[in-house]
This record gives structure tokens, sequence and C-alpha cells, in this order.
């Protein structure tokens, strides 16, 4: 098969799952693994694909994520005739399923099972785990002027619900809301979660957060934002990083 990924995570899943040598285009924010995906030819980005040049590779699939990617694009591809995968995992559930989807369509079933049970079998383990642990609250933040942080509508919610993260912007209505840093005090989380992603939040940020927030230092945490939003192949790896973000801060806090 010859394969098109619009969407790091799948680009890495599509890796994972065996069919390296089946992908022939991939976005220049498809990073992981590397070298591998230094040979696959870059065409364009998430938000603007190089819809002309994919039609011209011909291929079988394309693999597609509908917050990264654009439904006009998604509707270009399909009007030329290819065939499209689309997806929106906001749990590991979804995730599961997602995997065993593409694995399936690209003839890589064992495979898929393989991860998606994986990510089953982390994912009630956790769960279980912190059944009866006290909850840690926390924000995530994701971007700074202005501080946008993300609701329980989000797969980095999910991840850290399933170890016993409490959102205090769970409830907002839009997946990625703005707030203020007023209303982040108010919120009294118990930690501060600073992603690596899409802003490259810095020491130098947590520092200068703590101080804005006169709160301790060790109430403001750098996560690593690949392993709590990129669904796929890294999301057996990203339930097990939630775990260990939320014990750490739970055991902070005793």
């Amino acid at each position: 098969m010859r394969l098109v990924s619009l969407c790091p995570s799948l680009t890495e899943l599509l890796h994972d799952l065996g069919a390296a040598d089946e992908v022939v285009g991939r976005t220049k924010f498809c990073v992981h693994p590397s070298p591998w995906v230094d040979g696959v030819e870059k065409i364009g980005g998430t938000k603007n694909p190089k819809v002309a040049r994919i039609i011209a590779l011909a291929p079988d699939l394309v693999v597609m994520n509908e917050e990264e990617n654009r439904l006009e694009d998604a509707r270009t591809l399909r009007d030329a005739g290819l065939t499209v995968h689309s997806s929106m995992p906001r749990t590991a559930a979804d995730t599961a399923s997602m995997v065993r989807d593409i694995a399936a369509a690209i003839g890589r079933s064992d495979a898929g099972e393989r991860i998606a049970g994986d990510i089953e079998r982390r994912a009630e383990r956790v769960r279980a785990a912190a059944q009866d642990a006290p909850p840690v609250s926390y924000a995530y933040l994701i971007w700074r002027d202005p501080w946008m942080s993300v609701s329980d509508d989000t797969f980095i919610s999910a991840l850290l619900g399933l170890a016993g993260g409490r959102n205090v912007c769970g409830a907002a209505t839009t997946r990625y809301p703005t707030i203020t840093l007023d209303e982040l005090c108010a919120a009294v989380p118990d930690v501060v979660f600073l992603s690596s992603e899409p802003f490259p939040f810095s020491s130098t940020h947590a520092q200068e957060l703590a101080g804005a927030l006169s709160i301790d230092a060790d109430r403001v945490v750098l996560c690593d934002g690949e392993l709590l939003s990129w669904h796929g192949s890294r999301t057996p790896a990203g339930i097990d990083y939630a775990e260990l973000l939320i014990a750490a801060q739970r055991s902070r806090i005793r």
C-alpha cells in the first residue's frame, strides 16, 4: 500500500504498525521516529498540506485527525477519489478503537491488536490503582499570552483523569479555554502542569509563574506534551506517564 499521514502521532503509529516502507508522505511536523521519518517526503503542514502533491502521490489511504487537520482538505482529497481515514480520539478507549481501525485498513490487524490491547490493559490498571486514592487537582497550561488550558473534552485531560487527576478547568465550554492568572489562583490547583507543546514552556516560565501565583515552585511542573497528547502507539507510555505525574503530586501533598 501507499500511505500518507497528515498527523504526527498517526505517522508514528503507521511506522509502529510495521508499515514504515509504505508511507510516502508526511507533514513537516511529523518528526518521530527519527531518522526514519527524515526519508519520507514532506507534503506541507497539518493545516496547509500540499493537496495537489498528495493526490499526485496516489496513496491508497490518507490518515488524518479532525482537530489537527482541516475538514476542507479531507473533503478535497475524498472528492479526488482518495480514501481518507479521519479520527479524533478523546480517551484511551477511543484511541484503542482508532488503532484497530487503522491497522485493519492497512492489513496490520495483529500489530494493531497488540498496541490497542496494551492501551486497554494499562488504562484499566491505572484506573483501578487510582480508584481509592485521593484526587489531585491540576491546571494544564498549553500556551501563554494569553494563558490557555484544556477542558475535560480533551485527550490530555482523559489521561490525567485515569490516574486520579481533577482538572480545575474541566467544565469549560471550549476545549482550550483561556484563563487569567487571577482565575488560576482562585481555582487553587494542587499543581500547575506546563506542557512542552505547543508552547515550549521552560524552567524559567515555571519559576515566573510560581512567583506570579505566589505558590511554591514545586507546585509548577514541566511535563512532556507529546506523551500526554499524541494518541496512537505512544499512548501506552502516555498512560504510565500520566500516572507518574499524578502520583508524584499525591505524594507531595500528603
